[in-house]
């Protein structure tokens, strides 16, 4: 063992004449053990939330949309498709029609869109249609089965086995003048993706059935699109678009929800530099306690350079208490902010309401770089700290040190 680390040791655990120093001591890791805490615990809220949002949103919508610019529905998207799902990255890419409709149930009525999708194709694929909260899959053949979201099935009071009136703007000529279409359907099913906006306003029918429904031959309304990694949609739809005609519009997930996936990151780097203004007041500390430290062994430190310890040597002591501070406040910090995560994720401490944040409690994610960023930053302040003192330290005359103490 080195005898700076030997010295540094015993200055921080041997009782000193002055406990003052000591309690400063003590302040200084327990400043930066709630630093640290703190940055555990509001980034692990972020992420939580932002990755929980994220997670419906995608369950729910596709990750790139191929539509048309005209707005009259895609023709001949079989070969698009096909071109489409030979590309490496891509999981799927079914075709959709999609409306918006007035949904009238036992009880009332309620605005919403209905969707048409190829369901044996989609089921699969899709966790919250493979396993229904009520109900069972319409077959294609099974004309009048429509499929609504928890939310919508309880604002029109409309359960399993219920009929339900679907109130369309496409308009069919009548005696009387042009006339809303509408048709009756029985409800097959109630899904629940976890997203209040999609569960409390979409229905679904069988793609075949939504096409005669809503007038459209043979057209869908778009193609979704599945990649393997979310993050690289924007090339992927790249690749969509030179393969696909001049009149087709290509959007990513990214580009639907920009606007709250850079708030949230926005909001996620500003908690993060103003929590660490907790660890730089907690630096302060560490620079005031090896200050005291200093005065208080002046003595010992001119005894040391008389024996032959290098003022090099000297910084050296004096540094490695306080990196010892530093190291011991961020291991306590980062356990207490782990422990507090994981009982927040078990009990679900952080409710909020479904309407507004599309999720009923905030979970506590930790992300592995988010960790090393704490770490890291909070070891920089805390060794940073260490420098103006230790350097003091080794710039004491030993023969003044010695004379006056």
């Amino acid at each position: 063992m080195r005898y700076e680390w030997l010295i540094a040791r015993r200055y921080l655990t041997a009782r000193r004449k002055q406990a003052f120093v000591s309690v400063i001591t003590f302040i200084s890791v327990l400043g930066i053990a709630i630093g640290v805490m703190a940055l555990v615990i509001a980034l692990a809220l972020i992420t939580g939330f932002q990755g929980d949002v994220q997670d419906k949103i995608l369950g729910a919508t596709s990750h790139i949309m191929v539509s048309d610019l005209a707005d009259e529905g895609l023709r001949d998207y079989p070969a698009l498709e096909s071109g489409i799902r030979a590309l490496p990255e891509v999981l799927s890419a079914t075709p959709v029609v999609y409306n918006t409709v007035l949904i009238a149930g036992p009880v009332r009525s309620s605005g919403g869109y209905l969707k048409g999708i190829d369901l044996a194709r989609e089921a699969p694929a899709t966790p919250w249609l493979l396993e229904l909260e009520k109900g069972r899959l319409p077959g294609e053949g099974a004309a009048e089965g429509i499929l609504l979201g928890h939310d919508m099935a309880a604002a029109v009071g409309a359960g399993v086995g219920d009929v339900v009136t679907v109130l369309t703007a496409a308009s069919r000529l009548s005696p009387i003048g042009l006339m809303p279409k509408t048709r009756r359907f029985t409800v097959a099913g109630v899904f629940r993706t976890g997203l209040f906006e999609f569960d409390s306003s979409t229905a679904l029918l069988p793609l075949g059935t939504a096409q005669k429904f809503f007038g459209m031959g043979d057209r869908i309304s778009y193609l979704q699109v599945r990649v393997r990694d979310i993050f690289e949609a924007a090339r992927v739809g790249r690749k969509i678009e030179a393969l696909s005609p001049a009149a087709v519009y290509v959007t990513t997930w990214m580009e639907l929800n920009e606007s709250l996936f850079s708030a949230l990151k926005l909001e996620k780097n500003i908690m993060f530099l103003t929590i660490t203004l907790i660890v730089l007041v907690a630096a302060l500390n560490i620079i005031a306690s090896l200050i005291l430290m200093v005065m208080e062994k002046t003595r010992d430190i001119g005894i040391l350079m008389a024996l032959g310890a290098t003022p090099r040597a000297v910084r050296r002591v004096f540094f490695l208490q306080g990196a010892v501070i530093g190291v011991v406040g961020t291991a306590c910090g980062l356990v207490l902010g782990l422990v507090w995560c994981a009982l927040a994720n078990a009990f679900q401490l952080i409710k909020v309401p479904v309407d507004i944040y599309q999720i009923s409690y905030v979970p506590f994610r930790i992300q592995p770089l988010d960790l090393l960023a704490i770490v890291g930053v909070t070891l920089a302040i805390s060794f940073s700290s260490t420098l103006f003192p230790s350097r003091r330290a080794a710039r004491i005359d030993p023969v003044v040190a010695l004379k006056y103490e």
